[in-house]
Formats: structure tokens, C-alpha cells, sequence
């Protein structure tokens, strides 16, 4: 499902449709750590995600959350869900025909490998929680799928410079077989922006909205 081209930018643009609703290792990322550079192994690939260092112009529409910028298919919205006990914004999702799309990057050392953890640990705690849970490769490693009740879930991972981006849809097992497409395509063209500060493996990169966005938020809430 082609939904998007395939020339790259590091530009954002701010999407309509916008609608709100309400463990950290202590081991850090090791900004001088050396070792296998992920940088290197996303610079060879056709396609991303990309990190903003080396991002390059194209003509796809992204929201800009400050640590990713999300590309947003034709169609669909983009969905805050925010935190009432913290005051922040707790996600973004994108929402398609096909299903609900969360796409988040967390601090990750130099020398890659998170996802594989993290999805080692993900499919432990689906597991327990009585999902359904299934393995699989994809074009950048480990994927998992789960049932959930009436829900089919799909994750994907991608180990990048200092970074690791998780993306996860939702939706209607109706789409299931149509959705890790759409969430690959999604995941593909995210950008990521980690910064120069050390943080500890595992923390979530900080999330900011577009000024228009969070007016737009601050409005429906008042």
C-alpha cells in the first residue's frame, strides 16, 4: 500500500483533525560508548526511519512532536491523549481506517539491541495478560502480533543512533491483515530527533506539540 513517496525531508507540517482526549534502568545511553554504530546501518538502507541528523527534503506531511516528527497518511487523524495527573501529553496516536497507529522513541546506547529486550519483554506481558501472542520477522527484525478480546495488535522496532522507535497498532481484527502494512509505512518514514543530552536507556523522548496543536487542545479543554 503505497501511501507514501519515496523521497525523504526533515520537514514538518502541522495536520488537522486534531482531537484530545484524557521502569527506567538506571544504565544510561553511553554517549561516547563505542561499538557497532546504528547510524551507519540506517544510512544503507532505502528506506528509514530516520534519524534528523541525516534526514533528507521530501514532500510528506509529518506532525512535529519534538523527538519524531510522524508522517500523517491522506485520511487520517492525529489523536493527543493527555495526562491529567501529570499535566502532559501522555501520547499521539494516528488514527486510520485500518486501525489506531502509536508511534513512540525511547534513549537506547550506541551499541543497538533494545528491541529485541524490549520486545522479548513485551511479549512476556501480553502473554500474561491472556493475549495471544505470535513471532515473526520483519524488514527490521523482531515483530510480534497479539489478540486481545475483539482487538489485533501488531509492534514493530527499530534500533537507531542512541535511539529505539516502537511502533503499534490497534484495530478491528476485521484489518488485521491490512494493518502492519500501513503501521510499516508509517514507521518507514517517521524522523527521529534524539538530541545531545544523556539520558538513561529506556526513557521516553520527550513529546511537545505544534503551538496551532496545543492551542487547538487548550481550547476543547477550556
Amino acid at each position: 500500500m503505497g501511501i507514501f513517496g519515496r523521497k525523504r525531508r526533515s520537514g514538518d507540517d502541522e495536520t488537522g483533525g486534531v482531537t484530545s482526549q484524557n521502569s527506567q534502568s538506571s544504565e544510561h545511553d553511553g554517549a561516547a560508548e563505542e561499538g557497532v554504530e546504528p547510524a551507519d546501518q540506517l544510512s544503507e538502507m532505502s528506506d528509514g526511519p530516520f534519524d534528523a541528523t541525516v534526514a533528507e527534503e521530501d514532500g510528506i506531511p509529518r506532525i512535529d512532536l519534538g523527538s519524531v516528527r510522524v508522517p500523517v497518511p491522506d485520511g487520517s487523524q492525529v489523536q493527543v491523549e493527555m495526562d491529567p495527573e501529570e499535566g502532559g501529553v501522555r501520547a499521539v496516536h494516528v488514527v486510520t481506517e485500518v486501525g489506531q497507529i502509536t508511534v513512540s522513541a525511547y534513549a537506547a546506547p550506541k551499541s543497538g539491541g533494545l528491541w529485541r529486550e524490549v520486545s522479548t519483554e513485551l511479549g512476556d506481558q501480553l502473554r500474561a495478560d491472556g493475549a495471544k501472542v505470535n513471532i515473526g520477522r520483519g524488514e527490521w527484525g523482531m515483530e510480534l502480533s497479539a489478540i486481545v478480546g475483539d482487538v489485533a495488535l501488531r509492534f514493530v522496532g527499530v534500533d537507531g543512533p542512541r535511539w529505539m522507535l516502537r511502533g503499534v497498532i490497534a484495530g478491528p481484527q476485521s484489518t488485521a491483515a491490512q494493518a502492519p502494512e500501513v503501521l510499516r509505512a508509517i514507521v518507514r518514514r517517521t524522523i527521529v530527533d534524539r538530541g545531545a543530552s544523556p539520558m538513561p536507556v529506556r526513557t521516553p523522548l520527550p513529546i511537545t506539540l505544534p503551538d496551532a496543536v496545543a492551542q487547538h487542545i487548550a481550547e476543547q479543554q477550556g
